[in-house]
């Protein structure tokens, strides 16, 4: 006996154009206008038509000759391991249920891997190398990327000007300090 079969007919839908497609025209995604405005000349558009922002206190230190190479390779180098020993903020959203609940799995202040303790002991002998204040201009204009007069704001300093000038000041000492530590530049005699 022959069972009758029913055929099914399986519509194929295509999918729907790619959002990134369809919204800029087969263009990657680039900074708004406003965005490259606040940057002021602080960016770079590459050979492929990518957009760099180049808008950090420290980088923006290098652009205007306000510290050298050396300084900010070594100011590179200093956030590397700050960001690396696991020091830097969790980007995450609140939990509104949890408002009042401690979360006992948050960071407790011990190092997670290896890799991180290596990071805090190299970032731990650059704070001893540079002091109190320059571990702290360092953390907030290398790391926290905050501009130099809000820094120096923070040193007691009442004009924009005294206080941009302080937090530069301090930063390229420091970072004189982190050169000599990592012997970072004066190559003269290795050659």
């Amino acid at each position: 006996m022959r069972e009758h079969q029913r055929q099914v007919k399986v519509e194929v839908r295509q999918l729907p154009e790619r959002r990134r497609e369809r919204s800029h025209r087969g263009r990657a995604a680039e900074p708004t206008r406003e965005r490259i405005r606040q940057a002021g000349p602080d960016f770079v558009r590459g050979d492929t038509g990518q957009i760099t922002m180049r808008d950090s206190a420290l980088e923006r230190a290098l652009a205007r000759d306000v510290v050298t190479q050396e300084q900010y390779s070594a100011g590179q180098k200093y956030r590397h391991h700050w960001y690396h020993a696991g020091l830097a903020d969790a980007l995450r959203s609140p939990d509104l249920d949890g408002v009042f609940k401690p979360d006992l799995a948050a960071y407790s202040g011990m190092a997670k891997t290896e890799g991180q303790v290596f990071h805090r002991q190299r970032y731990r002998e650059a704070v001893q190398a540079v002091g109190k204040i320059g571990a702290h201009v360092l953390e907030w204009v290398v790391c926290r990327e905050v501009p130099f007069e809000q820094v120096g704001y923070t040193l007691g300093w009442s004009s924009r000007a005294q206080a941009y000038a302080a937090a530069a000041e301090r930063t390229k000492m420091a970072l004189d300090q982190l050169c000599k530590l990592w012997d970072i530049g004066n190559r003269e005699g290795q050659e």
